[in-house]
Formats: structure tokens, C-alpha cells, sequence
């Protein structure tokens, strides 16, 4: 097929997620992926540095997995989950127990991001509802981001994404994000939240807030938090399908705190982006509440693809990589690189804050500028023109490179960085 044949069909039949057709330009034609980059059908190369939103965390088609994936095919593609089980699911298990933190027990499986956070709100529920409790309020943090189904939207603080659903949510309240300014502030709006006995949740980004535009916090601060929430018996629900799996520098950014959740979302690079496939964790007390003699007690949802051995099967090759001494060590070769590489940007006068967690690099624009207006529109093709994908979050520009990213990458996307801040302190940018 044509690259004119390709946008010719795309433009009559397919509708893009995030995107005003009208007014957007036509979608880049990707042809194939390999290692850290993505190749175009006009013969173009770019270095992925967002992972493609997070997943592809040890490059495309990284051969340990590609290799899981085709020995599995050949045996058990798909089976019921329901009744049924299989050695690819619990292979998956025994090895996602051994890096989670130490009080998560049971795994319940979907397919995205957004579906192990409905799982989660529903548990949530379903648990204070099975013991004998009415508990329907969620709290939630400011500006975080859940999903995109409605219990996901509900928990979700950011209007640009949610606005004509509104009308349809469930009740949920929101606090700050403690800091060591607010922090007996929040404290204090939890107790009142609390009062009636009605919060059957808490949810929160542990570490970072990602569309909230790489929002950072503390965790002594959150690790307060969640112990007032454990102590009213509120369940705590970690979304790490963004943060999981060794972008902040821990397997899991629960990790870094002493209070451990009830809860956890995972998807993204649960698979290493081979497979969709999302996994709601949860400890052996939230199970206890459903394992019952009477058969509604028990947990009704499911999803067709649920536990598919494809993608356990690649997942749990993924965690082999995640573990494995060259990739722990390159995580921290990124991290220590993106520390260094703060001090750089601070000083420049095209910088308003910058800021980095494990290999999350973000930098604040000293501009105003709309959150997908088209200054943002030219920022991104700027870093295209450059060889460079990324999505910039309103005046925020951040990267999430690879585990396998080399120095020598890392450091032509500090200089291209760079390259950009002088152009816009040297009004050379378009859209200053």
C-alpha cells in the first residue's frame, strides 16, 4: 500500500483517539519499530521518547519478547478465563507476586488501563457492600488522571477530557496533593470527608501525576495520607499504569512508601506494549470480602479476554527483562543522567521549573500556552523535524525514554532539548 493509498482509507474510515479531525493534520504513516525508533513510509527515523505513552519501556519488537509471544501462539492463543485456567496466567502470577510490594495477593485481569481502575472503583463497593456497609463516595487527588471509562473519567480531575460526561459520574470529592506546606491542611479535609462513613476509596498516582503533565510529589507526604485513609477503613487504590514497572525508578512507585495500598492498576508496560493487557491487583483482605457460600457475594465482572495467555505469556517475559541486571542498571544510568541534566536546564531563561523521577524527565516552558492549542501543535512537529517524537503537555515537555536507551541517545535528546530552549530564548521559534 501507498503512503497516498494508506491516508486516503484513513481519512474515510478511521476516527483517531485525542484527536479534532478537522482541524488536525493527517496521521503520521508509521511503518515499522525497531529497538528505540519508529520508521515512517516517507523513509523518516524518530527516537521514541515517550515509549509510545509508556508501554514500549525495552524498545519494539525487543527479541525476548517477540520470542515469547510466537512460542506461545503455536500452543494456546485464547481460552475462556472464566472456569478455565492455564500454565501462561500462572506463571504470570507466581512472577508479578515476587516484585509487587509484599501485601498484594490476588491478580483480576482486563485489557487497558482504564478498565483495571474500574475494577478497582467496583471491588471498592462491592467490598464495604459485602460487609454489610453503603459506602458510594471516592476521593480522589486534584488533576489525576484515570481513564477514560466512566468510573475512571468520574476519579478523574481533568476537564479538558471529561467535560460533556459530567452529568453522568459517581460521587467523588477531591483533596490537594499533600506537600509539606498543606499537609495537616489535607489531613483535616480527610477527617471531614470521612465523617459520615461514606468513602469507600481513595485513589491516587503514586510519585507522579502523568496528565497532569508529569506532576511530582513527595512520598513521606502521600505515605500519611494513606495511612489516615487505612485508618477509617477507606481502601487505597495505587493507579501505577503509568508509574508501574521501573519508570520511577522503583519496580513499583508504591514501593516508596512505608504504607502500602489495597489496590493496584497495572497496564502500559505490563506487556513491554506487545499485548493489551491490564491486571487490578489487590490483598488477601479486599478477596476475604467475596469468598462466600452465597454465589452474588462473589465478584460478577469479567472481560472476554481476560487472562489471555498471549499476553501472559509476553508479560511475564517482561518482568524477566524488568529484573534482569542490565536493565536495572540502565534505569539507573537514566535516572542519574536525568539528575545531572536538571541542573542544565534550570538556569536557562526558557525554563519555568524542570523536574525528573527515575527516568521521567519533565520541563515547564516559561510561556502560557493552551493545552492542545496550536503553539503545543508546533512545539511537537518542531521535535518531529528533529527526529524526535514526544508529546508535549501543554507547556510541558517531558521524556520517558526506553530502558534501553544508550548515553550516547540520552545525550542527543539533552542537546536537542536544548537546541530548542536556545531557539525560543532567541525568538527563533514560530510560535513566540
Amino acid at each position: 500500500m501507498t503512503l497516498e493509498e494508506l491516508q486516503k482509507l484513513d481519512a474515510q474510515h478511521i476516527w483517531h483517539p485525542l484527536t479534532q479531525h478537522k482541524t488536525a493534520n493527517s496521521p503520521l504513516a508509521i511503518k515499522k519499530a525497531q529497538g528505540n525508533y519508529l520508521f515512517d513510509m516517507a523513509g523518516k527515523t524518530y527516537f521514541d521518547a515517550i515509549s509510545s505513552w509508556y508501554t514500549c519501556s525495552y524498545g519494539h519488537t525487543n527479541p525476548v519478547l517477540t520470542q515469547a509471544i510466537k512460542k506461545q501462539v503455536d500452543e494456546l492463543h485464547h481460552v475462556v478465563f472464566a472456569g478455565m485456567t492455564h500454565e501462561p496466567a500462572a506463571q504470570l502470577s507466581k512472577k508479578l507476586i515476587g516484585i509487587l510490594p509484599d501485601n498484594q495477593q490476588k491478580l483480576f485481569f482486563s485489557e487497558n488501563g482504564s478498565t483495571s481502575v474500574e475494577i478497582a472503583l467496583k471491588m471498592a463497593f462491592q467490598y464495604h457492600f459485602n460487609r454489610g456497609e453503603k459506602r458510594n463516595v471516592v476521593i480522589a487527588l486534584e488533576n489525576g488522571f484515570h481513564g477514560d471509562t466512566f468510573g475512571a473519567m468520574s476519579a478523574s480531575g481533568l476537564s479538558v477530557y471529561n467535560g460533556p460526561f459530567e452529568d453522568f459520574f459517581i460521587d467523588v470529592k477531591r483533596i490537594p496533593v499533600p506537600t509539606e506546606e498543606n499537609l495537616s491542611e489535607v489531613l483535616y479535609l480527610i477527617d471531614e470527608l470521612t465523617t459520615q462513613n461514606q468513602v469507600a476509596s481513595f485513589i491516587y498516582e503514586p510519585l507522579v501525576q502523568g496528565a497532569a503533565a508529569m506532576q511530582m510529589h513527595q512520598p513521606e507526604h502521600l505515605c500519611q495520607v494513606l495511612k489516615c485513609f487505612q485508618e477509617k477503613g477507606v481502601l487505597t487504590i495505587a493507579d501505577e499504569v503509568m508509574t508501574g514497572f521501573g519508570k520511577t525508578g522503583y519496580n513499583f512507585a508504591s514501593e516508596a512508601m512505608l504504607n502500602k495500598p489495597d489496590m493496584m492498576c497495572l497496564s502500559k508496560a505490563l506487556t513491554g506494549g506487545i499485548m493489551p493487557m491490564a491486571i487490578t491487583t489487590c490483598t488477601k483482605k479486599v478477596y476475604d470480602a467475596f469468598y462466600d457460600d452465597e454465589l452474588a457475594r462473589g465478584f460478577f465482572h469479567g472481560h472476554t479476554y481476560s487472562g489471555n495467555p498471549l499476553g501472559c505469556a509476553v508479560a511475564a517475559a517482561a518482568i524477566d527483562l524488568l529484573t534482569s541486571d542490565a536493565i536495572q542498571e540502565n534505569i539507573q544510568l537514566i535516572t542519574q543522567s536525568h539528575k545531572k541534566h536538571i541542573k542544565v536546564y534550570q538556569s536557562h531563561n526558557a525554563v519555568d521549573s524542570v523536574r525528573s523521577c527515575g527516568v521521567i524527565l519533565a520541563i515547564d516552558l516559561a510561556i502560557e500556552m493552551e493545552r492542545y492549542g496550536s503553539k503545543r501543535n508546533e512545539i511537537f512537529q518542531w521535535f518531529m523535524n528533529h527526529g524526535i517524537f514526544l508529546r508535549p503537555l501543554g507547556k510541558t515537555i517531558y521524556i520517558v525514554p526506553p530502558f534501553t536507551t544508550s548515553p550516547q541517545e540520552l545525550e542527543l535528546l539533552y542537546k536537542a532539548l536544548l537546541v530548542f530552549l536556545d531557539e525560543m530564548t532567541s525568538k527563533k521559534a514560530q510560535f513566540l
